[in-house]
């Protein structure tokens, strides 16, 4: 058997990230909200007021802001065959990046938080970069 490409373990551990901050996401929202509401149809619109449900739907939006893009540049990676180099490592720092964002974002280190937001980017870059390369 064949080992998988960096870009495409990548991707499976980010699932495993996303699916991780859903998780969090819809817990502590239906602690606030509470389990009818959140099972019912939510036709009253209710916005979040704690602090960690609010840190963690915000987290968990952020990821999906650049979930895809990551996604795409990965799965491109690997089919036009230029996986590896910079696209790998790109793909590997991304993933370690959103990682440390998640508890930057809940005890609230803003500045790091950025930082690490940041770095996620420029991997994001260099993902783009090696698959024009």
């Amino acid at each position: 058997m064949q080992p998988l490409p960096t870009e495409i373990v990548m991707l499976g551990l980010s699932v495993l990230l996303l699916l991780s901050q859903l998780f969090l996401q819809s817990i502590s929202s239906t602690v606030e909200m509470g389990a009818g509401y959140k099972a019912g149809p939510r036709d009253e619109a209710r916005v979040l007021q704690g602090v960690f449900a609010g840190r963690a739907d915000r987290a968990f939006r952020n990821l999906l802001e650049t979930f895809p893009i990551f996604a795409a540049l990965a799965l491109a990676l690997v089919v036009t065959g230029r996986n590896g180099g910079m696209g790998a490592l790109g793909a590997e720092v991304w993933l370690v990046a959103r990682v440390l964002f998640v508890p930057l974002y809940y005890i609230q280190i803003p500045f790091a938080r950025t930082l690490v937001w940041a770095v996620s980017i420029f991997a994001l870059v260099a993902m783009l970069v090696r698959l024009f390369q």
